[in-house]
């Protein structure tokens, strides 16, 4: 999976923001708010990465049981489809 070009992820007052730009700005009208484990997420999806790494990487980083981090994961990759941020 890796997040679709044309979103870019930016810090506006202490707030992580993904913002769509050129074409994107057809498929994504608005910002996304991201927190911190949202953020390490977006920067392992824009290299490229398989679920079960971002679920080991969430687990690894916040000490969290693996059903929390897959669930976590799950919701986070969820959203991103929605909007229309993720290729597979």
């Amino acid at each position: 999976m890796k997040i679709r070009e044309g979103f870019m992820l930016r810090e506006v007052v202490r707030d992580h923001v993904v913002v769509p730009v050129g074409k994107a700005s057809t498929v994504l009208n608005g910002i996304i708010r991201l927190n911190n484990s949202g953020v390490l997420l977006w920067g392992l999806l824009q290299d490229g990465t398989d679920e079960k790494s971002l679920v080991e990487k969430l687990k690894e980083e916040y000490g969290i049981f693996e059903e929390q981090a897959a669930r976590d994961v799950g919701v986070f990759l969820d959203t991103l489809k929605k909007v229309g941020c993720l290729e597979e």
